[in-house]
């Protein structure tokens, strides 16, 4: 990811009174007036607007970490067995709300100082140097985001695929033709001009993850005291080497599951001042994922044992026929491929933010043509290209866990921890310094070994890999 691209221009006093309350962009934290040029980001202009209350943040945080890869945390839980899934389960919700207020907490300080950073390479800039920003942090960001947005068309398609399969069973119908009819949804989606435009998009969102989970959870509970149900059997099976390796890449599921990767642009479109906003709105995003989270993972879990699939949803359709209703199928999938929808939508921000940053001129309105037109196109061009690696990789659900491990583990677990060490330099004897250290240094450890047994997963599965396939 390029390092962002900014223009200097002389503000009037006026100009700079009149816009300070409006965004932070415009504000200077000197009382005497400045006469020096005031840097313009198009980027945060345009895309990452601070107008936000603590409430749209708490909305913003819940679509970007309770989607539904926590679908996936019953099939983790069979890696790693009820103590370890639970325990990993807990820690890793514990962590990462530590490690986010980590971040708020560094972001605050900036703030404070009078230099707001509204992205993650802008934190890696100021603490780490230019080159982790333009090198390491800003690439890794673009990928696992941008991963997201390439998920969330493959994601819609399967779950519409999935209805068709339930009233057409022998239709002719390939899962890359609705892969293709989710992608024009995103690419309408795209066009929303802002992060805060899609803080109504994202509390319907909110709404719907507690949806389809208490679904998922009375269908599991439901199919646990049915004769239908398998038989229990909670043992993990495989050789030493397999059992340990599988658990590591339970962990990354679980990790992944908790990811969100842009916690520095959501607490940009917070707007000024931005003090204790971003704690209130993770208070709303963790009630969602306790009420959710561990609702899925422990019932579907308890009902399926270790012949849980992948998905939960999966292990819903038994072996020769679903085990239940087709509407109550129908209605879980509506509810999950609309909150997939805004999940995308959430990750689609930093690259708008990016293409505006190198594209827009901020001296120009925002629905100018000038920026209006590279917008359409550039959004448009990164959508498509999206929807089409989806359409090609239907199996790219299996490089989550990499994603994780090598993505989503430093992002969350790791460089909070070395951001806020490094800004409050806290003593070397006191306990929040070395539980940084602890945190980091251990999760430096999960990165490697869970990365290695991700790799270790799709080589297992490459042999049933092919582009365009109709899974």
């Amino acid at each position: 990811m390029g390092t962002a691209v900014q223009n200097s221009v002389e503000v009037p006093a006026a100009v700079h009174k009149e816009n300070s309350f409006l965004n932070p962009l415009f504000s200077n934290p000197n009382p005497n007036p400045n006469p020096n040029p005031v840097e313009l980001d198009a980027g945060a202009l345009f895309v990452l607007k601070s107008k936000g209350s603590w409430l749209h943040c708490g909305y913003h945080l819940t679509t970007s970490i309770v989607a539904p890869v926590l679908l996936t945390t019953p099939y983790a839980l069979s890696l790693l067995g009820w103590a370890g899934g639970v325990i990993w389960l807990i820690v890793a919700g514990l962590v990462t709300f530590y490690s986010y207020n980590l971040l708020s907490l560094v972001l605050e300080h900036h703030a404070n100082l009078g230099r707001r950073q509204f992205r993650f390479r802008d934190m890696a800039r100021d603490i780490l140097g230019p080159g982790w920003a333009k090198y390491y942090v800003g690439p890794l960001q673009f990928i696992i985001c941008y991963g997201a947005v390439i998920g969330g068309p493959l994601v819609v398609g399967q779950s519409l695929k999935f209805i068709y399969a339930l009233y057409h069973p022998t239709g002719s119908m390939k899962l890359y033709q609705f892969i293709m009819m989710s992608g024009f949804i995103v690419l309408v989606l795209a066009q929303v001009p802002s992060f805060h435009s899609l803080r109504h998009i994202n509390l319907v969102s909110l709404l719907l993850c507690l949806c389809y989970s208490a679904f998922t959870a009375v269908g599991s509970i439901y199919i646990g005291h049915s004769n239908k149900a398998p038989e229990r059997d909670y043992s993990i099976n495989g050789s030493e080497a397999d059992r340990v390796l599988g658990a590591f890449n339970g962990i990354s599921i679980i990790a992944t599951a908790y990811a969100c990767g842009i916690i520095p642009e959501i607490q940009a479109t917070i707007a000024s001042p931005v003090k204790g906003k971003m704690f209130k709105g993770l208070c709303i995003c963790y009630s969602v994922i306790a009420a959710t989270y561990f609702s899925v993972a422990i019932s579907g879990y308890w009902a399926f044992g270790k012949l849980t699939r992948p998905t939960i949803l999966a292990s819903f359709m038994g072996v020769e026929k679903p085990l239940l209703p087709t509407w109550f199928l129908v209605v879980t999938n509506i509810f999950i491929l609309l909150q997939v929808l805004a999940v995308t939508g959430a990750y689609l921000q930093p690259t708008n933010e990016l293409i505006e940053t190198v594209f827009a001129d901020p001296r120009k309105d925002e629905f100018s043509i000038r920026n209006v037109v590279p917008r359409l196109i550039l959004r448009s061009f990164a959508v498509i290209t999206a929807t089409v690696l989806a359409a090609m990789l239907p199996f790219f659900a299996d490089i989550t866990a990499l994603f994780g491990a090598f993505g989503s583990i430093p992002l969350d677990f790791i460089l909070p921890m070395i951001f806020y060490n490094l800004t409050f330099k806290p003593s070397k004897k006191s306990i929040i310094f070395w539980a940084n250290t602890l945190i980091a240094v251990a999760s430096s450890f999960l990165m490697v070994v869970g990365g290695v047994a991700s790799i270790r997963q799709i080589v297992i599965d490459a042999k049933e890999y092919k582009l365009f396939a109709d899974m």
